[in-house]
């Protein structure tokens, strides 16, 4: 199983802390986040191989990091040669990008890189397994105030098919909220340039999972330990305190 982790965002929301820096290199518990989110990815021993797809500005900062970083997966870091928000690919975009470069022989997992949780990734792994299908990792947040702000669905709870998803819902139907990480069987890679070729937004990965839903094509697996979305400097200085490596 081959990972990526989409970190060619300009993370506008907490400057001046990125004004230089990227977000998933931001220290969390003694740790940049991406290596919190590595060390979870390498508990599962299927993968073979990571991919972080960072945008020009700060390619030299997660190669820096690669170089200095020892983990038990191979990592290669990507290019995707955008320079601002203006002409950045998106997340889809991105996902499709690092897709061309290592081809669709393998299943794959998509992590956000501002995501940290106090959970591993075996039991959803094992219920994408089990499923064959594309997974969405969810959460329930148990806040429908703060389900409002988020993308939020609803699930069938014999069979964990996905019923409904709407993106920021001013009367949410859950309080399952999308985690970010995703499960991708490698037959359904091509869902990705489909949803592309057909004029999809590329910019966030959200857009597509609305569409699986539609078509009756995405399965939800439900955490319940903390999760931590490292948007703004509030949750970053929660995650600080609350985020157990």
């Amino acid at each position: 199983m081959k990972v990526i982790i989409p970190v060619a965002g300009y993370a506008t929301r907490l400057y001046p802390l990125t004004e230089n820096k990227p977000k998933a290199l931001l220290e969390v518990k003694g740790s940049p986040i991406i290596e919190h989110i590595v060390k979870r990815i390498e508990e599962l021993p299927e993968v073979s191989e990571i991919f972080v797809v960072s945008n020009d500005k700060y390619f030299q900062n997660f190669e820096q990091w690669q170089k200095g970083f020892s983990g038990s997966v191979p990592v290669k870091v990507l290019n995707d040669g955008t320079k601002s928000n203006d002409d950045r690919l998106g997340q889809i975009g991105d996902i499709e990008f690092a897709i061309r470069e290592f081809g669709s022989e393998e299943d794959l997992l998509v992590i956000a890189g501002d995501n940290l949780f106090n959970f591993g990734l075996a039991p959803v792994y094992n219920f994408f397994k089990e499923k064959n299908e594309i997974v969405n990792a969810l959460y329930d947040i148990n806040d429908l105030e703060a389900a409002k702000h988020l993308g939020v669905m609803s699930i069938d709870k014999e069979t964990g098919l996905v019923v409904s998803f709407e993106e920021k819902p001013e009367e949410p139907k859950s309080t399952n909220v999308s985690l970010g990480i995703y499960f991708f069987p490698k037959e359904k890679l091509c869902e990705f340039k489909a949803f592309l070729d057909n004029g999809g937004t590329a910019d966030k990965i959200g857009y597509l999972m609305a569409e699986l839903t539609q078509k009756k094509k995405l399965f939800g697996f439900v955490y319940s330990e903390k999760w931590f979305d490292i948007g703004v400097l509030p949750a970053l200085e929660k995650a600080r305190k609350e985020f157990e490596p």
